[in-house]
Order: C-alpha cells, then sequence, then structure tokens
C-alpha cells in the first residue's frame, strides 16, 4: 500500500491520575525527522518514541506533542517529616523567648518546605498507559498516511491513464501526418517546377520518417506507464522511484515535443506534460 507523508491523528489518554493527550502531524520532507514536544517528566521516553518512529516510517517530517494534566484531586498520601518538624519548633522557641512573640502557630510549621510531603504518584505506572496511548496515535496515524496514500495512488492512476489516450491519440495520428508531409514535398517540388525525380523524393521522405518517428518515445511512454502501475501496487516506500519515473516521462515527453510538424501531436505533446506535472506534485507527498 501507498503512504502519504502528510497525516495527523489525536489520541487521548485518561487515568485516575490525569490525563494525556497525543497528537502526531507529519508533512513531506526526503528523509524521516522527527521532533518532540513532551512535559519534562516524560523526557526519559523521548528515545523510546523515536525507535518506534524509525521501525514504522521511512520519510517525512513528523511532529508529536504530549499535553498531559495532572489529576489535582488524586488521593495521595501524606506524610510528615517529624525530625525537621521538631527542630522547627525548637528554633522557633529560642526566637519567641528572645522576641517575646506569641504562641507557634502548627500550620506555619506545617507549611515549611520538607515538612509535609505528599506521595508521588507512580510514574512508571502512567509512562506505561500514556507510551500505550502513543502506541495508538501512531497506529491511527499510519492508517490516516494509507488512507490518504491510497486516494492519491487513484489520482495518479487516472493520469496514467490520460497518459496512455494521448500516446494512443498520438499513433493514429502519425499516418495521416506523414501522408500530408508527403504531399506537402511534393507540391514544393511541383510549385518550384523541379522535375520529380523518385530518388530524390524517396530521400526525402526516408529524411523525414527519421525526423518525424515517434515510434520509440511512445512505446517507452507505454512502458513508464506499466511500470508506474507495478510500483503503485507494490506498495511500500515508493516515492523516490515514482519520483524517477516522472523524469522518465518528462524525457519522453520532451522528445515528443520537439519531432512535432502537427499542431494535434504538440498538443497533445503539452497536455503529456500537464498530466505529468499533476503526477509529480502528488508524488511529493508520497513516503
Amino acid at each position: 500500500m501507498i503512504h502519504s507523508m502528510t497525516a495527523f491523528s489525536r489520541v487521548e489518554v485518561k487515568g485516575d491520575w490525569g490525563n494525556a493527550v497525543w497528537e502526531i502531524r507529519s508533512v513531506n520532507q526526503r528523509f524521516l525527522e522527527t521532533y518532540f514536544r513532551l512535559p519534562e517528566q516524560f523526557r526519559s521516553i523521548e528515545p523510546v518514541l523515536r525507535e518506534r518512529f524509525r521501525k514504522a516510517l521511512n520519510r517525512g517530517k513528523v511532529e508529536c506533542n504530549l499535553r498531559f494534566n495532572a489529576n489535582a484531586s488524586a488521593k495521595t498520601n501524606l506524610s510528615i517529616n517529624k525530625d525537621l518538624a521538631l527542630q522547627l519548633i525548637e528554633h522557633a522557641g529560642w526566637i519567641n523567648e528572645q522576641t517575646l512573640n506569641s504562641q507557634l502557630n502548627p500550620v506555619e510549621i506545617m507549611r515549611w518546605p520538607g515538612v509535609m510531603e505528599a506521595e508521588e504518584a507512580d510514574m512508571s505506572i502512567i509512562q506505561t498507559e500514556v507510551l500505550a496511548g502513543f502506541d495508538q496515535a501512531l497506529t491511527d496515524f499510519i492508517a490516516a498516511r494509507a488512507s490518504e496514500g491510497e486516494n492519491m495512488k487513484l489520482l495518479i492512476e487516472q493520469r496514467l491513464d490520460g497518459i496512455t489516450a494521448e500516446a494512443e491519440k498520438v499513433k493514429a495520428f502519425m499516418p495521416e501526418v506523414i501522408q500530408w508531409q508527403r504531399n506537402r514535398i511534393i507540391d514544393k517540388f511541383t510549385d518550384a517546377k523541379i522535375e520529380l525525380e523518385s530518388t530524390r523524393v524517396e530521400q526525402e521522405l526516408v529524411l523525414l520518417a527519421q525526423k518525424m518517428d515517434v515510434d520509440e518515445e511512445i512505446d517507452r511512454l507505454y512502458s513508464h506507464v506499466k511500470e508506474t502501475r507495478s510500483i503503485l501496487n507494490k506498495g511500500g516506500a515508493q516515492g523516490r522511484r515514482l519520483d524517477f519515473m516522472m523524469q522518465e516521462f518528462n524525457r519522453e515527453a520532451n522528445t515528443l515535443g520537439s519531432k512535432s510538424i502537427n499542431a494535434d501531436i504538440t498538443n497533445s505533446a503539452v497536455e503529456l506534460k500537464v498530466l505529468i506535472e499533476q503526477m509529480r506534485e502528488q508524488i511529493q507527498n508520497i513516503e
């Protein structure tokens, strides 16, 4: 299956600890480039994420964002640092004696940094659940790339049908064009009142046939259409191969245009270049 390099996915993960939202988006890029925006407590999983992208993707500029919201109402066990609290009370008592201040307020003691400690949530459990959300986001992301890639494949196949039609049109034109040019040569000899020598006419017609022979270009166009269809059906990371095929198509279209001595063939050569350019634009986004 052909995959696009442009896609987006979003997955939300919820738990007692709060919620996390993954967003993955990508655009076309010659190679695979990954960028991450992660909360500080999840920085340690960045190498894991990067490796999973590397195994799943071949090309594209990928941005991966994680938003994490902790549940403030989640139950946590509070503990008190008794040694620190006793030291604070002892020192505060001495200050009270020296300043004759009022009795100590226990709440002020509890507010002192380090006296009251809240048990931190188990980050290993949270990371496991958040990573499961990433895997789902990555699965959805790949599916989106595949769906967009299938649409691109259909568009390219339509253009391939158009190229085949133009090639057949040129092939059908050629006998009429050659006959028209043959009559034109004979008329020139007649207008110049030059005695028609069969050998001279034959030489002119041979030269004309050589200049106008487009059979090779037509055959190559048919071959390129067949090969491009084969690449599309093969699937996988085929963007570079398809891009190369567009160069080959352009070469034949240019040659065909340079050999044209008829408006219909010129129009077909122009139409071929339009179809090729339309394919090339789509292929720029294929992995």
